[in-house]
């Protein structure tokens, strides 16, 4: 058992939430970090243990074009903010994880520049994938190379160049050593390679006890990445997916189906990073189209195999989508005065607390055995089972109350962790009812668990608005990154020569071939922007 098989992450892009310009101007340091640090005692409050934050290193825009692994963004302030605040959240029980951005860097990066500078005579000319001085590039340098998702400005590392693999390893031990990092989300980690993820995993071995490496997957076999020899956990999307649009859906088949599919893939051994929304994708308040789902979404987050995370600001109900293409409303600044009462006051706030109190006092929801018990379109039960203890989980995504009976071994009497209300279990079975548009987590009651306060229902909430941030100017490279509202699709062209709406595209002609496309299925295929994924993707097709 290590700290992160109990662990429920709160999730933290700085850049936005501490409203940093989008563009550096690599002036003085200004310490908008330090801004993060009241939110430390509400991430405590809300019963999470632990935070993934970034990407926070030197970059040019949002963060993912890297420019110094070492220096903490100017926007956010100094190596020593940085220090301080992963220090603080230490003193208050929470373990940290940092963005790594290790598949690409940006056009800024010493080893970038020297190429741009010394061409053919650079000593790290080989440092990128297939740099051709034939070329050019959309900045006109007149060479190519390979990049990320299709933009110039993210030049893809080669990461079978020992020296690369080396200095990449350098910067994991610098981390530690510095800022005393507990673990690492590997940005893109399903387009790298996997020798280069193998001697990350063995610097992770060596630094530091229970030293996490975490990685961002979004389609395939997610053994493949998690495992002894390579990452501890991976991106649980399929779940993600699943989630929310099975409660839009009324339709609990598709978590029972996602939840088998991803256990037989996994051995039902690894657990998964699960969430309902990040920095990528749009907020869950905003995804639900009922809005009270927000319990049964969120009973079920914190119940089903897998760790949990919150994203910054969600767990307030506030609303977030993506518009023409931008992330900035996904990424919002924060003023923490706006929510310091929400505990109290929000009745978002207080079912994600109250969750993160009764998981974290339940070690059958992050150890036990999962059994499917009842399932139908609109309830669904399971239980999570612990040393011949069980925890049962009934959630119902209609607008009626439901009863249920299901079986219960070794106990008397059981609780509703959230209500409070209290069953008898009679021959082996208890009797609930489980509120419309609700969830609950009944409890045998000899267990010593930590019980919350009764929850009230989630009506539709106005949050706070977020702080609006003054538009920076535009920066060209960052303009670059824009997606054209108009495509011209030319399924002709080889799969890596494809843009990423090429690419859906593709994918989505191969799935018409394969019978009538979903609008389930058309939103998987919207929502993957991940070039490398898509690529991979649509050469599965047989």
């Amino acid at each position: 058992m290590a700290w992160y098989d109990e662990a429920v992450f709160y999730h933290i892009y700085p850049l936005g939430m501490t409203g940093a310009p989008k563009l550096n101007s690599y002036s003085e340091p200004v310490h908008r970090l330090n801004l993060l640090l009241p939110w430390i005692s509400h991430i405590k409050e809300i019963g999470c243990s632990a935070l993934y934050i970034g990407p926070l290193f030197e970059s040019v825009g949002h963060g993912y074009e890297t420019t110094d692994y070492k220096k903490l963004d100017s926007r956010l302030g100094t190596n020593d903010d940085l220090e301080n605040f992963v220090a603080e959240c230490h003193r208050q029980g929470i373990r940290v994880i940092f963005d790594g951005v290790f598949n690409h860097t940006g056009r800024d990066f010493f080893a970038f520049r020297d190429i741009r500078e010394n061409r053919e005579n650079s000593a790290y000319k080989d440092w990128y994938c297939n740099v051709n001085f034939w070329g050019n590039n959309s900045f006109n340098d007149g060479f190519s190379y390979d990049n990320w998702g299709g933009y110039d400005l993210l030049a893809k590392l080669n990461q079978r160049n020992p020296a690369v693999r080396d200095y990449i390893c350098d910067v994991i031990r610098f981390w530690v050593k510095e800022f005393d990092v507990d673990g690492i989300r590997l940005d893109a980690a399903d387009v790298m390679d996997f020798d280069y993820m193998k001697a990350l995993r063995q610097v992770a071995n060596e630094v530091k006890p229970d030293f996490w490496l975490m990685g961002e997957v979004i389609h395939g076999n997610y053994s493949r990445w998690a495992n002894d020899g390579t990452l501890h956990s991976v991106t649980n999307y399929m779940l993600h997916k699943a989630l929310y649009s099975a409660h839009n859906d009324h339709n609990y088949f598709e978590i029972a189906h996602t939840i088998k599919y991803v256990g037989d893939m996994t051995g039902n051994r690894l657990k998964l990073y699960t969430f309902v929304d990040n920095h990528d994708v749009e907020r869950i308040y905003t995804k639900l189209r009922n809005k009270a789902h927000f319990v049964p979404v969120h009973v079920m987050l914190y119940t089903l195999p897998g760790i949990p995370s919150i994203y910054y600001g969600s767990e307030f109900g506030i609303e977030g989508r993506k518009e023409r293409g931008s992330d900035d409303s996904l990424r919002p600044a924060l003023d923490f005065d706006n929510y310091r009462n929400a505990v109290y006051e929000n009745p978002c706030t207080q079912i994600i607390a109250a969750l993160g109190k009764i998981r974290r006092s339940t070690p059958a929801l992050c150890y036990g055995d999962y059994r499917e018990l009842v399932l139908q379109t609109t309830h669904f039960a399971y239980s999570r089972t612990l040393d011949g203890k069980s925890v049962i989980v009934t959630v119902n995504n209609s607008d009626n109350e439901v009863v249920m009976t299901l079986p219960c071994q070794n106990a008397k009497e059981c609780a509703g962790a959230l209500s409070g209300e209290k069953v008898t279990v009679n021959d082996g079975y208890i009797q609930v009812r489980v509120p419309a548009n609700g969830g609950e987590i009944w409890i045998p009651t000899d267990l010593e668990v930590e019980f919350s306060t009764p929850i009230k229902p989630i009506e539709t909430i106005k949050a706070p608005e977020p702080v609006k941030i003054e538009k920076e100017p535009e920066n060209p490279q960052i303009q670059a990154m824009e997606k054209s509202e108009q495509t011209v699709i030319n399924l002709n062209k080889s799969y890596e020569e494809m843009t990423v709406e090429e690419l859906q595209e593709a994918i989505l002609e191969k799935m018409r071939h394969n019978g009538p496309v979903t609008e389930y299925m058309l939103g998987t295929v919207r929502e993957n922007t991940h070039r490398g994924s898509l690529i991979n993707w649509v050469k599965s097709f047989r």
